[in-house]
C-alpha cells in the first residue's frame, strides 16, 4: 500500500487554472485543497475529508526546540496525495505542562480549515499508558465541531503490542489499531494496522515514516502517512486523525534522545 511521502508533498504543485510562478530557488508554495461534497450528516468543515482515503501528517521542525531542548506547542500540517494543504493543526498547551509531563502530558489540539476555523478539537487529559494499569489507559476526544463529540480514540489493554479502538459518539468500537511489539525502526517506516472491529478485515495503515537520519536524530517532528477506506464515515475519518496525534504523543514526541542512542549502539 502506497502512502504520500513528505518529499511529494512539500514540492508538489497540483494542476489549477492559474498557476504559481515562484521566485528563482523558493519552494513551490503549498495549495489549499478544495472542499468537497458534503455528504448528508456531515459536519461543517469536514467536507474536506469526502472524498480522500489518504492523508499525510507532517509536524513541523521547531527551530527553538531543536537547538535547546525547550518543548514548544507542535505544529503540524495535514496534506493530501496531492500535497494539497487540508488543515492544519496547533497544540494548545501551557509551558509548564509541555516541559514538565513531557510526552505524557494532557493536550489540546486545534485542526483548522483555510479560513484559520477550528474544525475538529482533539483533546487529551492526564492518564496511563501502562499495561499495569488498564482502569486508566489512554484515551482522546475527537470533537467536530468543537463541543459536538464525534468519537473517541482508546488504548486498548495489551501486554506486548500496542492497540487502540476507533470509537464513535456512543464509545461503540468502529475499527481497531494493532501496532508492532518495537515503534522504533532505524532507516524504515513504522506500521500500524487498521482492521475492522471484529479484526478479521483489513481496512486501512497509519504509518510512521521514516524522515532521515538528521531529522530523527536531532529532532522529534515526526510525519505519518494514514489511509482508510474512502467510503468510511466521514466522522470516523476525523477520528483516525486524531489517532495519528495519539500515536505521535505515545511513542515518538520525545524520540530525539533515544534516537541518538540508537544509532551510537548501531556504531558499535
Amino acid at each position: 500500500m502506497s502512502y504520500p511521502k513528505a518529499e511529494m508533498a512539500a514540492g508538489a504543485v497540483p494542476p489549477g487554472p492559474a498557476p504559481v510562478v515562484a521566485q528563482p530557488g523558493a519552494a513551490a508554495p503549498t495549495q489549499w485543497a478544495a472542499a468537497g461534497q458534503a455528504p448528508p450528516g456531515c459536519p461543517k468543515g469536514l467536507e474536506y475529508l469526502a472524498s480522500v482515503d489518504q492523508l499525510l501528517v507532517k509536524q513541523k521542525v521547531e527551530a527553538i526546540e531543536a537547538i535547546t531542548g525547550f518543548e514548544t506547542n507542535n505544529k503540524y500540517e495535514i496534506v493530501n496525495s496531492l500535497g494539497q494543504r487540508v488543515y492544519q493543526a496547533v497544540e494548545d498547551t501551557c509551558c509548564c505542562t509541555r516541559n514538565c509531563c513531557g510526552s505524557s502530558r494532557p493536550f489540546d489540539i486545534k485542526i483548522l480549515d483555510n479560513r484559520n476555523t477550528e474544525v475538529i478539537h482533539l483533546s487529551r487529559g492526564l492518564r496511563c499508558s501502562s499495561c499495569w494499569c488498564p482502569c486508566c489507559l489512554q484515551r482522546v476526544t475527537v470533537e467536530a465541531p468543537p463541543g459536538q463529540v464525534v468519537g473517541y480514540v482508546s488504548q486498548a489493554w495489551s501486554l506486548c503490542k500496542p492497540r487502540f479502538k476507533i470509537e464513535n459518539a456512543e464509545g461503540e468500537t468502529v475499527l481497531r489499531i494493532k501496532g508492532p511489539c518495537c515503534q522504533w525502526e532505524m532507516c524504515g517506516d513504522i506500521e500500524f494496522d487498521v482492521h475492522t472491529e471484529d479484526e478479521t478485515t483489513f481496512v486501512g495503515r497509519v504509518t510512521k515514516q521514516w524522515t532521515g537520519l538528521g531529522k530523527e536524530l536531532f529532532t522529534d517532528a515526526d510525519n505519518f502517512g494514514i489511509s482508510f477506506p474512502v467510503d468510511l464515515d466521514i466522522k470516523m475519518k476525523a477520528v483516525m486523525i486524531g489517532a495519528v496525534f495519539l500515536l505521535d504523543f505515545m511513542f515518538y514526541e520525545n524520540n530525539k534522545k533515544k534516537n541518538q542512542d540508537d544509532a551510537k549502539k548501531m556504531k558499535h
